[in-house]
């Protein structure tokens, strides 16, 4: 058995079973994923799965220090392929969030040691008994958002961050029936 939101294709499938909830340390991955979740605002989740494979190749297998030297006509290019959601200012978040990244590593500081801190290294564990319970934001989301956008992180609000911290396996929102908690 699975989370309920995990049908209508194989990638949802994928993604659930594979990587949902699953803790990650991944420096690219951290930021694939704060991508992705910021993409979606106003979308669905398998719009952006959907679109999973284009943002991989669009945005160089989400290279930090190769994203954060796009420039205008990068960009503008970007904005034209049907590939990624084409939203200018997902878009120049997306930059912008690679060179605070970049900026972090320059000062010897990780994306994901600095996500994971807030948590003292232990992923939180949920125990729903169904997806209706889960919250669409929490205090940590709260926090760690306020902090981000202080540190000039864009498109990081706490709905965004409560879904990137379940992405990347801080948060483990499995139901309690699901057998891949």
């Amino acid at each position: 058995m699975r989370c309920e939101w995990a049908t209508g294709s194989q990638g949802m499938i994928d993604y659930h079973d594979n990587e949902w909830c699953k803790p990650s340390y991944d420096e690219n991955y951290f930021f694939e994923m704060l991508t992705l979740e910021g993409a979606q605002a106003g979308l669905s989740w398998s719009t952006i799965i959907n679109k999973r494979q284009g943002y991989q190749e669009l945005f160089d297998n989400f290279d930090i220090d190769k994203v954060a030297e796009f420039d205008d006509d990068k960009i503008a290019e970007l904005l034209n392929n049907p590939s990624i959601v084409r939203n200018k200012l997902k878009v120049n978040s997306t930059v912008n969030n690679a060179q605070q990244i970049k900026s972090m590593h320059a000062n010897g500081e990780k994306f994901s040691d600095y996500i994971w801190s807030f948590v003292d290294n232990k992923p939180i564990m949920n125990h729903w008994n169904s997806m209706n319970e889960l919250p669409a934001e929490t205090e940590l989301s709260q926090k760690i958002s306020k902090d981000l956008k202080k540190r000039g992180f864009r498109f990081v609000g706490p709905t965004i961050i409560y879904s990137f911290l379940q992405a990347v396996g801080v948060v483990n929102d499995h139901v309690e029936n699901c057998d891949y908690k």
